[in-house]
């Protein structure tokens, strides 16, 4: 039985429109992509779901829940390329790497954010689990994944360039914490790790901001080719994003806490590469 070797990419708060705002004819090479919508607004929750097996989802009306999650695991078939998956076999941990290992698969993380580590639940399962150096490192990614001829590999990429500050290397802006970093500034002085001060950024900086999110998916773009030349013919590749982001409109900045709809509009596409 061969297997399809399988690459799942996560562009970290790449929202729907910006990417597709983006030339990237690397990605186009494995379909149309889809508007779909994400589970949970920021980074943690939606690698969770992504574990379980689960994906962006399409919101169709009139129908159950059950049916939707249903339709999501039968594709499944398609990606492994072949029906010998047992889906039984993903109770009671919902954990696809389990259920990949079980299948004979090597199951790799190379992940970009710090909320991610190899400490947290979301590392369980995995052969190998690995937190990079730092955030715009998918090209290092790229550098070490291999696709050995006697083993089928499954890997789980969490791409930090699309991520804020969106920018490659060397420009000075505001940081901005995430979960992590918030816990950590706690850790050393709550009263400075907290401000009640309103904070915004002007709107010529937003614009900015947001076509350096454009500019970073057409790199990473880039480096998708580059990865295709790496991967056999039965690569499956995932192209999708954990949540959108907010680049000022009605007021907010960002993604996590704040019910808008940019925060769950993300691409969605997959296939073998055409």
């Amino acid at each position: 039985m061969t297997l399809n070797h399988i690459v799942f990419i996560v562009m970290d708060s790449c929202r729907y429109d910006t990417f597709t705002a983006a030339r990237t004819p690397n990605i186009d090479r494995l379909g149309q992509a889809e508007k779909r919508f994400s589970y949970a607004s920021w980074t943690a929750p939606s690698h969770y779901v992504f574990t379980m097996g689960m994906l962006p989802h399409a919101s169709p009306k009139e129908v159950f829940a059950s049916e939707v999650y249903k339709s999501e695991y039968l594709q499944w078939k398609d990606r492994i390329g072949t029906d010998a998956i047992e889906f039984k076999n993903f109770l009671p941990e919902l954990s696809l790497p389990k259920v990949l290992s079980k299948l004979g698969y090597r199951t790799t993380a190379k992940v970009s954010m710090p909320v991610l580590n190899k400490y947290t639940l979301i590392s369980q399962h995995f052969d190998d689990y690995k937190l990079m150096d730092n955030h715009n490192n998918f090209a290092g990614m790229v550098e070490e994944i291999e696709f050995p001829d006697d083993e089928p590999q499954y890997y789980f990429l969490n791409l930090g360039e699309t991520h804020y500050p969106y920018m490659l290397s060397g420009e000075n802006l505001p940081h901005i914490s995430g979960v992590h970093g918030a816990v950590k500034g706690l850790g050393k002085d709550p009263n400075v790790a907290v401000s009640g001060e309103k904070q915004v950024f002007e709107p010529a900086m937003l614009e900015m901001l947001r076509k350096q999110q454009v500019v970073c998916c057409e790199y990473i773009d880039g480096l998708i080719g580059k990865l295709y030349e790496k991967a056999p013919p039965n690569t499956w590749f995932i192209v999708t994003a954990d949540h959108g982001e907010l680049f000022g409109e009605e007021g907010y900045f960002g993604h996590g806490p704040i019910m808008h709809e940019k925060c769950f509009e993300v691409p969605f596409v997959e296939g073998l590469v055409k």
